[in-house]
């Protein structure tokens, strides 16, 4: 009996050893197949991420970059594009151009203090043809007299009829402190700048619906001449954006008279407001040709740099505050 259950073992081994050898060859290529298999996906996930070895911070961290970087360009491509909107060009004669604003809350709460200057809106007007060609040029020379005795090292030039402060080096004098320089202008050509300070008090009042005798002059009120020429002094940087009431408190309405144009006596030099909106309106000068606006900080606005030639203007300041009102300029 043990002898016949020994032969019955023994002629079962071979089949035994056959089935654990099919069978250890399948699982190995069960295992092959599974590398081969694992080996495709990693292929596939280098392809799209990079190598495997990269920590999944670092992934993240290149593909912030990479968003950030697609963000700038879309940021300065925008920037770009907002600051070549030309509200006013060179080439246009307006009447009149107009834009409503929505005054700032500290210049409305301030202003509507005065009587004959409350109002409900702000805003900004160009106008062309307040003045002839002939009057430019006496203005003009007006200035230009003062120039003889003293400009700016760097590249903007400023006189004030009033207080009598003229830029000379990197300094300013008082021309009419010289017995020489006291009386270079005629009772003619005061009254003369005077009477363009009038037309514009008057276009002012007429266009922001003010009492007649609600604003007045103030200071400062000055000629200026700007150049390409490197600045010297802070006074030189005239390009930075800045608000007219809080760089001159006494300031409710701010007017600018241009002597020059834009393009044929000189290249940058353009005026820009810059609006909440995302579209800077850029307003291009012209012989004659005066801008007139609110001063609170619904106005930010800012020159740009003056590439090539000479860039004259006359920026006349109003107030509401009689306490801050200045006389027109006279013979000393």
């Amino acid at each position: 009996m043990v002898s016949e259950v020994k032969q019955r073992v023994n002629a079962t081994k071979p089949a035994l050893k056959k089935n654990a050898s099919e069978s250890s060859k399948k699982k190995d290529s069960e295992i092959s197949d599974e590398k081969k298999t694992a080996k495709s996906k990693d292929a596939n996930i280098q392809t799209k991420f990079g190598p495997i070895g990269i920590k999944k911070e670092d992934q993240l961290w290149s593909r912030a970059v990479l968003m950030t970087g697609v963000l700038v360009i879309v940021i300065v491509m925008k920037w770009k594009k907002t600051n070549e909107i030309t509200w006013v060009s060179r080439q246009d004669t307006v009447t009149k151009s107009k834009q409503p604003l929505i005054c700032s809350t500290s210049f409305l709460d301030e202003i509507n203090k005065f009587e004959g200057c409350r109002m409900k809106q702000c805003g900004r007007f160009v106008m062309d043809g307040l003045f002839v060609e002939d009057q430019i040029n006496t203005l003009l020379g007006i200035f230009q007299k003062g120039l003889q005795f003293g400009h700016s090292s760097g590249g903007a030039s400023i006189l004030d009829l009033h207080s009598g402060a003229l830029s000379k080096g990197e300094r300013f004098i008082n021309v009419f402190s010289n017995p020489e320089t006291q009386n270079i202008w005629s009772e003619a050509e005061l009254a003369f700048y005077a009477d363009a300070k009038e037309t514009i008090r008057q276009a002012i009042i007429e266009n922001f619906g003010l009492q007649p005798e609600a604003i007045h002059l103030t200071s400062p009120t000055f000629f200026s001449r700007m150049n390409e020429n490197p600045a010297k002094t802070i006074h030189d940087e005239y390009w930075h954006p800045h608000v007219d009431k809080e760089t001159y408190e006494t300031f409710h309405f701010t007017s600018l008279l241009y002597l020059s144009d834009y393009g044929s006596e000189f290249q940058g030099g353009r005026f820009v407001f810059v609006d909440g909106d995302n579209m800077n309106r850029t307003v291009e000068p012209r012989r004659g040709r005066v801008s007139m606006f609110t001063s609170g900080g619904e106005n930010l606005h800012y020159v740009e740099k003056v590439t090539q030639g000479t860039r004259y203007a006359l920026t006349i300041a109003f107030t509401c505050d009689s306490r801050h009102a200045i006389p027109d300029p006279h013979i000393h």
